[in-house]
């Protein structure tokens, strides 16, 4: 297991497979992606209006690795579930030091 540089400062982060169930907790940085990084992406239509789905860069630990996630995974943090749109190794030489995605709340969608 690698030592996670963020556990002195990220929050408490658990990923979660399809059913709920915790495969793995750590410390993360989670942050509000700011309008001008994230004009170019789209929000969703709900029963009661528009939703922006709320994005966030992601900052972790290089496991678990969200690179090589199942279908369904998610991480939980603070009582929110997000989902992973884009996972990607950030390498220190030869290691990987951290990762970096973009997450988004998950959503009901209507039907």
């Amino acid at each position: 297991m690698t030592q996670n540089p963020f556990a002195p400062y990220g929050r408490t982060v658990a990923l979660r497979d399809v059913n709920g169930r915790t495969l793995d907790s750590f410390k993360a940085l989670i942050q509000p992606l700011r309008y001008k990084n994230k004009m170019y992406l789209d929000g969703i239509y709900t029963e009661i209006g528009f939703n922006s789905q709320g994005h966030y860069l992601y900052l972790g630990p290089p496991e678990p690795d969200l690179c090589a996630l199942s279908a369904g995974d998610h991480l939980y943090a603070d009582g929110v579930p997000y989902q992973i749109d884009r996972a990607e190794k950030v390498y220190h030489n030869d290691k990987v030091f951290y990762i970096w995605a973009i997450i988004r709340t998950i959503t009901e969608v209507a039907l």
